[in-house]
């Protein structure tokens, strides 16, 4: 595709512009403020060559005749927090900085005796703002910042007695009462990676202090073992224990690399880290010594404390250990249990989170990110030219760059139960990486694929694998459908639901979507092309209309009805002639169906036909004929044969069913409730995910913003009544006067104003959403206590099962069943927060009926629930 354009932009017109005039706009957009040239000097060091820039960016920063020590300060915290990859060197230009002016070195202005030394003076600076970071609880610049403290703690210009005290703060977090998950592990990441940098240091200074830490934080790792199991991306019902094979979690592999550091007493640090400073140290540097902290507690909303049940809390996003799949053996891609493995494991994780912004730069960064680390970590790319015959290979190490990149990507995207960042922007960085490099990264992409495909009868989580179809059919739109379909060929003869055919067939359905289904049709081998083979249709999607063909029953009532749609007749018109084609119906005598399902029927169907032209066409039909439909949806009953209607008419195109159901729960036709028994009603085949989790999802949105819109509508209520009290007394209502009254407002024993009428319609809407979601959650969970431990004894066999090893005389019964464990295991952490919420009412209500159960699938039900609300 060109994207050239063709004739002067925006309705023509416009001048060729002159280059004089390119040039112009470049010299106005280049001009910075010396300060602005300042943090861009240092943010940008590094870059070509970090040991021959050193001197050089030192005296153009010693040369200011009045140096702006808080810009400069500024510019270093810029650079460590935006590129960790760089920390060790913005530590070594600080030391340099901090140390006297080489004799080779002119500055404009002589530093004076009693003056402190630039670099101490940044140092002292950079401290503030390092506490800004800490007091917003900035976890990541938090622990970037450790990083330079560290290595400066390393080359003596920080005390190793204040730098010990700065990580022990972070692990007194680890034994707080009611600690989160959350909290604690990102403390505990504070203190570990902090330790292994400085670590050899503190330990000549206080080596009980070390080993405690390292203790502490190895003890508040075991102690989280259960909820390690729920998220484990290769599941295993048969097993309680929980298992390190092909998948690693953050804190394990930090834990494990600080043990391994211990036991050397850190003197492998130098041979992980580059030390630059380490050839300038001199005693003549006073240590700084960092001042006493105390990490702040969470922030606890003013909501919460007013509330006076915990369903009226807003939630807040569950915490959950953090399980890397992996996808390469250790010689291959950085193995993050050993110290060097690690380190690169979270600098990488830390770029592509950085970076989110610009998935191009991202990318640029990645590949480039040899050049910062110690050499020999990775081996040399084919075409680089600076490569010698004689270069460093250290023992261990040696790894494939471009399979390090696509592992940990898709270990990030593939985080349980939601990845930190949106899915597309993992697939758009992949994307951009092999066009970056596609001979190097192609490979790796392709062996990942693989890999992926065959962790798919190894009990892959089927969270996982359904983002892992999402992602081979994009990168697959991306390149043009190529892929060598031949080697999965003989995986078609495997039971229709075993997970490697779900796999094709969804990645098949998907690449359909994003292009034509002729064209991918082609680019498959003839097995793939065979409907009976179940991976392709026989025909492109598109919908089902019951009543195109003249020969139909019902035919010209159809027609009647439908040509009324056509001409945009007015609601009660179309109602009107409803019920009079549903009167001359059943007065037909060769009419066996209820007048009413029929009517319902032809109806729909006919709606669906109107807007099956588009989107569009779809939205302006529902909207102008709401009455009708609400008026055809009256009963339980009636929405139930709504949704079968939509699923029947889109039979061909699940894109499609997702997208009617969705806007019928928007438009309240059917509720969320209707839409959860609907799918667990049709799921012998496989439960519906993408439908169920759409329900769930609607009836936590309304509640999020009903939520919302009574504390704004508190806010300004708590507002009018304070000025309104401010008047009464005779003065103006300040901002301080106001805080206080609102505060009071929510103080039972004052005696409240009256609420508005808005507010009270909203608290009262609030009410109902809030039912509506208890109602669907708890709809939820009996559907998968019905479905689990019903009379199926495919599901008895899957949890009978004690390894993975006999899956292989599965049919398709056992792989549905394994596959709805998996949803309900799945359901149960990503909706956590809620289920929390309501705990008490959806126990009482949902597992009622296993009270008296002893029977594995009871106990694994319960158990199962027990780890997603936190009560196990």
């Amino acid at each position: 595709m060109s994207y050239e354009r063709h004739g002067s932009g925006y309705g023509g017109g416009g001048r060729r512009r002159r280059r004089d005039d390119y040039d112009h706009y470049d010299r106005r957009e280049a001009q910075q403020s010396p300060d602005q040239k300042v943090k861009a000097d240092i943010i940008k060091y590094g870059e070509v060559d970090a040991e021959q820039e050193l001197p050089q960016i030192a005296a153009k920063l010693r040369s200011q005749e009045q140096p702006n020590i808080p810009a400069i300060a500024e510019g270093f915290r810029l650079a460590v927090t935006e590129q960790p990859y760089k920390i060790p060197f913005y530590a070594a230009l600080l030391y340099y900085l901090s140390i006297p002016a080489a004799k080779e070195e002119t500055p404009v202005v002589e530093e004076s005796i009693t003056q402190p030394p630039l670099g101490r003076l940044v140092l002292d600076d950079f401290w503030k703002g390092f506490q800004a970071y800490l007091d917003k609880l900035a976890w990541r610049e938090t622990r970037l910042c450790i990083h330079f403290f560290a290595h400066l703690t390393v080359a003596n210009l920080i005390s190793p007695q204040s730098m010990l005290g700065l990580l022990q703060s972070f692990t007194a977090v680890l034994d707080e009462f009611g600690v989160s998950n959350g909290r604690a592990k990102r403390a505990a990441r504070c203190a570990a990676e902090g330790l292994m940098r400085a670590g050899q240091v503190l330990k000549e200074h206080n080596a009980t202090a070390v080993i405690e830490m390292i203790a502490g934080i190895h003890a508040y790792n075991d102690s989280v073992k259960t909820a390690k199991w729920l998220v484990h991306p290769l599941a295993h019902l048969h097993s309680s224990e929980v298992s390190d094979e092909h998948a690693d979690e953050m804190l394990d592999c930090a834990v494990s690399a600080l043990k391994t550091l211990d036991l050397s007493d850190f003197i492998d640090v130098s041979g992980i880290f580059p030390q630059l400073y380490a050839a300038m140290s001199t005693s003549t540097v006073t240590p700084f010594d960092l001042p006493s902290i105390l990490v702040p507690p969470e922030v606890i909303e003013l909501a919460v404390l007013a509330s006076e049940s915990s369903e009226d809390a807003p939630i807040k996003k569950e915490e959950w250990p953090e399980y890397m799949l992996r996808l390469f053996d250790n010689d291959v891609t950085a193995d993050p249990k050993t110290p060097a493995g690690y380190a690169v494991r979270a600098d990488l994780l830390d770029i592509i989170e950085i970076f989110e912004v610009n998935r191009k730069e991202c990318a640029r960064v990645l590949v480039e990110y040899p050049k910062w680390i110690v050499k020999g970590t990775f081996k040399p790319r084919p075409s680089d030219p600076t490569e010698v015959p004689d270069r460093i290979t250290l023992p261990g190490r040696d790894w494939q760059l471009e399979s390090t990149l696509i592992e940990t990507i898709l270990g990030s995207h593939f985080l349980l139960p939601d990845s930190a960042i949106k899915p597309i922007y993992y697939i758009a960085l992949i994307t951009e990486l092999c066009k970056l490099s596609p001979q190097t990264v192609g490979p790796a992409v392709g062996k990942s694929i693989r890999k992926l495909y065959g962790y798919c009868a190894n009990g892959l989580d089927v969270e996982v694998l359904r983002r892992f179809a999402e992602w081979f059919s994009v990168h697959m739109s991306n390149f043009g459908f190529q892929w060598v379909w031949k080697e999965w060929a003989p995986d078609l003869a495997l039971p229709m639901q075993h997970p490697k055919r779900v796999f094709v067939h969804r990645a098949l359905e998907l690449e359909v979507r994003l292009s034509y289904y002729d064209r991918v049709l082609k680019t498959l081998p003839e097995p793939f092309q065979d409907p009976s083979a179940g991976a392709m249709p026989d025909q492109a999607p598109g919908p089902t209309y019951e009543y195109e063909d003249a020969t139909a029953p019902h035919y010209d009532a159809a027609q009647s009805i439908l040509n009324q749609l056509r001409s945009r007749a007015k609601p009660e018109d179309v109602l009107a002639h409803l019920e009079t084609v549903k009167n001359s119906l059943a007065e037909m005598a060769d009419v066996n169906e209820d007048p009413d399902t029929l009517i319902r029927s032809i109806a729909i169907q006919s709606l669906l036909h109107i807007g099956a032209r588009s989107f569009s066409h779809f939205l302006n039909a529902v909207e102008r004929y709401l009455t009708v439909l609400r008026a055809l949806s009256g009963s339980s009953e009636a929405k139930t044969h709504v949704l079968e209607l939509v699923a029947s008419f889109w039979q061909r195109s699940h894109q499609m069913v997702g997208i009617v159901f969705d806007k019928l729960m928007q438009y309240q036709i059917v509720e969320p409730a209707d839409v959860v028994g609907w799918v667990f009603a049709h799921s012998s085949k496989g439960l519906d995910w993408d439908l169920l989790r759409s329900a769930v999802d609607k009836a936590n949105g309304r509640v999020v913003v009903a939520r919302r819109r009574v504390a704004t509508l508190r806010k300004e209520d708590d507002d009018a009544h304070a000025r309104a009290k401010a008047k009464a007394n005779g003065g103006v209502a300040d901002a301080a006067t106001m805080e206080v009254d609102a505060e009071t407002m929510h103080d039972p024993q004052v005696t409240q104003a009256e609420d508005s009428p808005q507010l009270v319609s909203a608290l009262k809407a609030y009410e109902g959403v809030k039912h509506e979601q208890k109602s669907t959650l708890a709809h939820v969970l009996e559907g998968f206590v019905h479905t689990l431990h019903g009379s199926s004894e495919a599901s008895r066999r899957v949890i009978a099962a004690d390894s993975w090893e006999g899956h292989t005389s599965w049919g398709d019964e056992e792989w549905v069943a394994w596959r709805t464990w998996m949803w309900y295991k799945h359901f149960c952490r990503l909706y956590s927060p809620y289920l929390r919420s309501f705990v008490t009412t959806l126990s009482a209500v949902s597992f009622a009926s296993l009270e008296s159960s002893s029977e594995d699938g009871a106990m694994l039900i319960k158990r199962i629930w027990w780890m997603g609300t936190a009560q196990e």
